[in-house]
């Protein structure tokens, strides 16, 4: 070949280069360009699975991608957490959307739900409304009906998300809470309570519920209680929300891109498995045998969930307030919006659940 045909195909082969090489350097940028200088993020959290995505954006490197330092402290609850938030301690709170939270919104609460933490899924899900093998094994409980006057275990005690699943698995057999015998019980705890008895049914989430099941002290009875519903979120401060909405940005950005990591294989990857066991007292053999947690990559805000959730506890008599919350007072779905425009919106699974 001439010399400068070799050259001409050699630009050639340069200029084509240069789309690609420019399109694999736009994906490893941050959407937002990283605040400078970084900004303090303080959040507390309530040590589950359902958090995971905070778990890998901080451990994976995407909070410092946008400039955020980010300090993660752990709570017994969402009620402690909400004290924090409304104290000024704390940024950013992941907890369970429980009783205080709502009556707080009616008494002028300024915080507002700003993310997602995980979802049910549509299927298959992790959380069962458990019941004692024996009982299921000699008649005396095939359906929930049969559950009336028996004791019911629950994490997190009157108002708590735990409480609502409880309340969802108890309306498919025409009962409610005031129906059994409700006792609190910690997740870690319940499959003992399982084995020694003291308990008839109780729910439990992933890995607690598995651990029951594969130890032959206890049944599903109910499955797939809420699915697609939210009933944890990440809640922002007025403060963080209002006053500093350039921080609040990148920090949803970051949890978006940490659940777009934790998809299908991806959820039990090395890293993402890493992660997980530095903020959630479990087994890597544990989180690979149990059922994977659903995170819904784009981050959706189901405002009808919501109203459901607040429904059941002003149901229940949980809460200090008789007339029905206006939702979107008590969200703010800029951020989760703004992070699809930016990251763009991809295939979920989850398309019943309006966008917002």
């Amino acid at each position: 070949m001439p010399r400068s045909n070799k050259l001409l195909l050699l630009l050639l082969i340069v200029l084509l280069s240069l789309p690609l090489t420019a399109v694999a350097q736009d994906e490893m940028m941050p959407a937002l360009e990283p605040l400078d200088p970084p900004e303090d993020v303080t959040v507390a959290y309530v040590p589950i699975m359902k958090f995971a995505a905070l778990y890998v954006a901080e451990e994976r490197g995407i909070f410092d991608s946008y400039g955020l330092n980010v300090n993660i402290e752990s709570v017994q609850s969402g009620t402690e957490a909400i004290a924090f938030l409304t104290e000024g301690q704390i940024d950013v709170g992941g907890i369970a959307i429980v009783t205080s939270l709502w009556n707080g919104w009616n008494e002028g609460l300024d915080i507002r739900i700003i993310a997602p933490g995980a979802l049910e899924p549509l299927v298959d899900s992790p959380t069962k409304f458990l019941v004692r093998a024996d009982l299921m094994e000699n008649g005396t409980v095939s359906s929930v009906a049969d559950l009336a006057g028996m004791t019911v275990g629950v994490a997190g005690g009157p108002g708590s998300g735990g409480e609502y699943l409880v309340s969802k698995a108890l309306e498919r057999g025409g009962l409610t809470i005031r129906d059994v015998e409700l006792t609190q019980i910690g997740n870690a705890d319940m499959p003992a309570a399982f084995e020694n008895s003291s308990i008839a049914a109780g729910l439990l989430g992933s890995p607690f519920a598995d651990q029951a099941i594969e130890a032959g002290n206890a049944g599903a009875l109910e499955t797939d209680l809420t699915p697609g519903l939210m009933t944890v979120a990440f809640v922002g401060s007025g403060n963080f929300v209002t006053n500093r909405p350039e921080v609040a940005q990148r920090f949803v950005l970051a949890l978006m891109e940490a659940t777009r990591m934790m998809q299908g294989d991806d959820y039990l990857s090395d890293e993402n498995i890493a992660a997980y066991l530095t903020y959630v007292n479990s087994t890597e053999e544990a989180l690979r045998a149990g059922s994977p947690v659903i995170y819904d990559p784009n981050m959706v805000i189901p405002l009808d969930g919501l109203a459901d959730v607040e429904r059941v506890h002003r149901e229940n008599g949980r809460t200090n307030y008789e007339d029905p919350i206006n939702i979107e007072d008590v969200t703010e779905t800029s951020f989760t919006e703004t992070a699809r425009e930016l990251l763009g919106v991809v295939d979920s699974g989850l398309d019943n659940i309006e966008m917002q």
